[in-house]
């Protein structure tokens, strides 16, 4: 705590905060799906051990729900071995002991999925269950439209990129230029799909989201945009002639925003604007929708069966008496060639998954410089770090209520200029903090509908409908 920025943290005290909106409205839900998922893994299984292991972790979570609703003091996470505990209990203690809605939201909201992680973490028969892989999977299915429509423009480009030779060199890096600006929108916006946070979509509503002219309607969108500056700084390395040029991507959601960051690492290894990439998934389940190491298997194990995968009725669709549509060879084809792709960089150590325990810790990034000085100083070998998503961009920014119009490079402190590591953060934004605005601009989206208008709320933040692309030049 010692380390984090003196700018007061949001709190789910503040009723006119998402902070409190999240506490009071999405966290149960979130805790009665895993419950329902538990449960019914538990008739699943015939195992007695393992049968009574799950209604203990049932009942555990509906002991942490029924905490969480009736504002109860925070407890201590029991001891599963693993070296964070310590850093949350201390944390705890710091706090004062606090209860759920008078508490910093970001410590609140960390500590519940560790708990939650503490239940399967000690248990001898759940230890790797991951309670949202279902939600993840299914989410990434419904995407269908959105993958297939990717696949194929991916398949066209790639083959295109390696016949530059006709266009002159201005022509090539304007093309190499748009291309990668498009690749990061469509990653900004691939974490439309936050399970955390739209836990009622309907399939129409994701093909809403995800498809390309949803994604150009939204550009207008993007508040403040420095992709330029961050292209810029991967093709002066690729100028320079540099051997070792790696890009690292601090991963958000699973399911189709994996696919997008997968879209992007492809792209910067074929246009030799990185020549490695390093991705950093959590170790545990993480805010539902956070990406595993599993979730990268499963997303590849997909595409390599894509017809079956696409093909096969999921249990809703039994149920329902539906069968999805086959996929058309074209799209097996398309599908078949960015699995060959990505697996061979995988194969080839070009593309690599680093869990860290750090990522999952209950602080902000402030802290990372003398929390984990190993991690630290592995990011300072990177060309850029993207940082995905609402909460590293939270993170990154210690939660606090800064002015909207404070710069980046101020907001995220030691992370900042001087700290060795050039960061790229892509989101849209579902919380409360924002930087980097332009002076009358937050006043302005608080007067539109839904903006939050005079109530005091900065409502427009919430609902993942504006998004932020900042950078900072660390290095």
């Amino acid at each position: 705590m010692e380390y984090d920025t003196k700018i007061p943290p949001s709190s789910t005290s503040d009723k006119n905060s998402f902070a409190y909106i999240s506490a009071r409205d999405r966290w149960p839900i979130i805790l009665t799906g895993a419950i329902d998922d538990v449960h019914k893994a538990v008739s699943e299984t015939t195992e007695a051990t393992k049968r009574a292991e799950g209604k203990r972790i049932v009942a555990d979570l509906a002991k942490l729900k029924y905490e969480l609703q009736h504002d109860r003091k925070i407890t201590p996470l029991p001891d599963d071995g693993l070296p964070d505990i310590e850093g949350y209990n201390k944390e705890l203690e710091k706090l004062g002991n606090p209860s759920w809605f008078n508490v910093p939201w970001l410590y609140a909201e960390c500590y519940l999925y560790r708990r939650v992680a503490t239940f399967f973490s000690l248990s001898k028969e759940w230890k790797s269950y991951d309670i949202f892989a279902r939600q993840k999977m299914s989410t990434f299915r419904s995407s269908r439209p959105a993958v297939l429509e990717l696949a194929a423009r991916y398949h066209e480009l790639i083959p295109k990129m390696a016949k530059q030779d006709t266009k002159t060199d201005t022509e090539a890096d304007e093309a190499e230029k748009i291309l990668f600006m498009e690749m990061c929108e469509i990653c900004l916006w691939g974490n439309a799909t936050d399970l955390s946070l739209l836990t009622s979509l309907t399939y129409e509503d994701i093909q809403k989201l995800q498809g390309s002219e949803a994604r150009k309607a939204s550009e207008k969108n993007i508040i403040v945009n420095d992709l330029e500056a961050a292209y810029y700084v991967l093709k002066k390395a690729k100028k320079e002639g540099k051997t070792d040029r790696r890009v690292d991507i601090v991963l958000d959601n699973a399911g189709f925003e994996l696919y997008v960051d997968l879209i992007l690492a492809g792209f910067l290894l074929s246009a030799g604007l990185a020549t490695n990439i390093v991705l950093h998934p959590k170790s545990i389940p993480w805010f539902v929708s956070d990406v595993l190491p599993a979730d990268f298997a499963a997303l590849l194990n997909a595409l390599a069966s894509p017809q079956s995968f696409y093909s096969t009725p999921s249990e809703d669709e039994k149920n329902a008496g539906k069968t999805p549509e086959p996929l058309s060879q074209n799209e097996v084809d398309d599908l078949s060639f960015l699995f060959q792709e990505w697996a061979q960089f995988h194969a080839e150590g070009q593309l690599m998954l680093r869990p860290n325990h750090f990522w999952t810790e209950g602080g902000s990034y402030w802290r990372l410089p003398t929390s984990e000085p190993r991690l630290y100083e592995d990011l300072k070998e990177s060309e850029l770090v993207i940082f995905k998503g609402d909460l590293n961009y939270r993170k990154l920014t210690g939660d606090a209520m800064w002015d909207p119009t404070t710069p980046f490079t101020t907001a995220i402190g030691p992370m900042g200029p001087g700290s060795g590591i050039n960061i790229l953060a892509l989101r849209t934004c579902k919380a409360d903090v924002v930087v980097s605005l332009e002076p009358g601009l937050d006043e302005k989206l608080r007067t539109m509908e839904g903006g939050g208008g005079d109530t005091g709320a900065r409502k427009w933040a919430w609902s993942g409908k504006w998004a932020v692309v900042s950078f900072s030049q660390g290095k």
